[in-house]
């Protein structure tokens, strides 16, 4: 139960909602990968077909301040999650179908396919802020971290694990394997997720607002304009652009790169990103240990391995881009390996920190704040890899030497880190946190001090 008169959500509550995100993901990863694959290979239609779709999947996101306002009116998380979920769901099995249609229809198909993304990008959106909202409003302060670690990882365990098994049932490949596996997945999804969030709120919750119940557009951009009003709720939504820009801007690039100029085989450059994955993971768990063993829970501890971590990615880049000048010695895997590290420590870092900040200021705000922030995390990865390739191709005709053309791009992502580390080092707490203060611990005030948007 979420009891925060009696020090917040409980690790099995943390766990329960840490499901939520693995079915999250495993829908999605149906979608992103597998149906991805299938288009393109089975189907022989163009890449960039699917590439659109899990673009506007991202494009939807920018939805999230809704939902998370939606939060707030209501005083409780767990519906949104659940009708989050079923959009989710629902949006999952269309791609789905809307593929095995393009087989035979291929405008049709495709027409079902956008409908489908267009639901998954609505349903993680409404699913995902609700949660992030509940973690926010409900778990301990000096948890945050390792709640944000636990649950992240659950998301990637179903990546993981769906996708293992997903592979399993669709061999040998059929439409009707795929539109019954997507089924499953989905019917599932949406009954874990039921189990999940069964009484996880209390009846009576203690952060019932005053908000109206039927609050429209007008009182919605008024309640936004109120929360972009307030300087680390603008600043941290820089922040959170850019870093996040930064982080997945190497994401389409970084294999390619590899085996242009490193000489890496699909399978080898394939064993890298997995490496790469493995330090994500790695620095999240750091994270989440330190913060339970170390004090990380405070704000200057937490500040410090958010800069550390944006820092030494930006290393991690430029040593990257050198180290394609020497091919046949640079430890590229080691280079990989850490990149994905300090990764990992930063981004776990900065999102213990969102969940810490949607809670300061005007009150009834932490839905908003939270969408807002989630939006502008959406919006820099549905650019952050094109803009990423589209580096690469202008770097490339105007530089003849491949290793350097790609060593620019990674050098212009390691100045975003650069960036993100001079926002990250004006953190300071609010005044109104000064004045209520009782020690120096993560639940109290942070604000994220950047360039003003101004």
């Amino acid at each position: 139960m979420l009891r925060p008169q009696q020090g917040g959500l409980s690790w099995y509550g943390i766990v329960r909602l840490g499901l939520v995100q693995t079915c999250l993901g495993a829908v999605v990863v149906l979608t992103t990968s597998t149906i991805n694959r299938i288009m393109v290979v089975e189907l022989a239609l163009p890449a960039m077909i699917p590439g659109l779709l899990v673009g506007l999947h991202h494009a939807v996101q920018m939805s999230r301040p809704h939902f998370g306002y939606g939060s707030d009116v209501g005083g409780r998380t767990t519906g949104w999650i659940i009708a989050g979920m079923v959009i989710l769901s629902l949006g999952g099995f269309a791609a789905a179908c809307g593929t095995v249609w393009a087989s035979t229809a291929v405008n049709a198909g495709i027409a079902l396919c956008t409908a489908g993304f267009f639901l998954i990008g609505l349903g993680a959106s409404a699913a995902g802020t609700s949660l992030l909202v509940t973690l926010a409003k409900y778990v301990a302060p000096e948890r945050k971290p390792a709640a944000a670690t636990i649950v992240w990882i659950m998301m990637i365990f179903g990546f993981a694990v769906t996708a293992g098994v997903a592979g399993h049932f669709l061999d040998p490949f059929s439409p009707s394997r795929l539109l019954l596996v997507s089924a499953v997945v989905s019917c599932m999804a949406v009954a874990v997720t039921l189990l999940a969030v069964f009484r996880l709120e209390p009846k009576s919750p203690s952060s019932a607002n005053s908000f109206p119940r039927h609050a429209g557009a007008a009182d919605f951009r008024r309640s936004l304009g109120e929360v972009w009003r307030e300087t680390h709720a603008r600043r941290f939504t820089l922040f959170v652009m850019v870093s996040m820009l930064a982080y997945s801007a190497q994401d389409l690039i970084l294999e390619p790169y590899a085996g242009t100029v490193f000489g890496l085989t699909p399978g080898q450059s394939t064993q890298m990103a997995g490496v790469q994955h493995s330090g994500v993971l790695a620095g999240m768990i750091v994270v989440a240990v330190f913060s339970l063993f170390r004090s990380l829970a405070t704000v200057v501890e937490l500040r410090r391995w958010s800069v550390a971590g944006c820092f030494l990615s930006a290393l991690a880049l430029l040593a990257i881009a050198f180290g394609g000048q020497w091919p046949d010695s640079w430890p590229l895997h080691l280079n990989v390996f850490l990149l994905g590290l300090f990764n990992g420590a930063f981004v776990i870092a900065a999102i213990a920190l969102m969940m810490t900040l949607a809670d300061q200021g005007a009150s009834r705000r932490e839905g908003l704040r939270m969408g807002l922030w989630g939006a502008a995390q959406a919006i820099a990865f549905a650019v952050g890899g094109f803009l990423g390739t589209v580096a690469v191709d202008l770097s490339r005709l105007f530089i003849s030497d491949v290793a350097l053309a790609y060593g620019v791009v990674f050098s212009g992502e390691a100045g975003l880190f650069f960036l993100a580390v001079i926002f990250g080092m004006r953190v300071q707490a609010s005044r109104e946190a000064e004045g209520q203060a009782t020690g120096p611990s993560f639940g109290q005030v942070a604000m994220v001090e950047m360039l003003d948007a101004r």
